[in-house]
């Protein structure tokens, strides 16, 4: 399976009458092939896009070693298959103005996560190596305009994808290695 490949099983799912369980067995199976992995595995630390429209955003998320991002939400469903290392999911509810822990999900290579449009989640890497992930999203990802939560307590404000792309460099500055 190429990425191409991986792109156009994804916008088949996703013209299914149930795209995210179709979906999910699109990452199963790529999160599992090894000439997809190879390709992703070449790809730079943090959020590389690989398809990106309206109706769908397909990433390759290459998490460096023991970062952590703020809790955010998506406002669409997701899909995350892990293909290479670990991630850990916190998971969170609104209360009042702030967030509640709820739960969390570990993946390990292999797993697919399933996220509802309402979910609001943090990411960790637990790990000491790079973690790779195939991010699955039923929307625009990149231009929808969405929250993340930060401070003690936690207080919601707009998404900044400029302070996560920061955040990716300075925990690769962390690591000491690169890719």
């Amino acid at each position: 399976m190429s990425p191409d490949d991986l792109v156009a099983d994804c916008i088949s799912a996703i013209a299914t009458t149930e795209p995210l369980p179709a979906t999910k067995a699109v990452l199963e199976r790529a999160s599992r092939d090894a000439e997809l992995r190879g390709a992703l595995r070449l790809g730079r630390t943090g959020i590389n896009v690989v398809y990106n429209a309206p109706d769908l955003t397909v990433l390759n998320v290459v998490w460096p070693p023991a970062i952590t991002l703020v809790p955010h939400n998506h406002l669409m469903w997701a899909a995350i298959g892990i293909y290479d290392g670990r991630e850990e999911n916190r998971f969170f509810r609104r209360r009042g103005s702030t967030l509640e822990p709820s739960g969390g999900k570990e993946l390990d290579e292999g797993d697919v996560l399933l996220l509802g449009d309402d979910a609001i989640h943090s990411v960790h890497n637990p790990v000491r190596a790079y973690t790779g992930a195939i991010h699955v999203y039923g929307g625009d990802f990149i231009r929808r305009p969405r929250s993340q939560w930060t401070g003690e307590p936690l207080e919601e404000s707009p998404y900044d994808y400029d302070a996560i792309r920061e955040q990716f460099a300075q925990a690769e500055r962390d690591a000491g290695t690169s890719r």
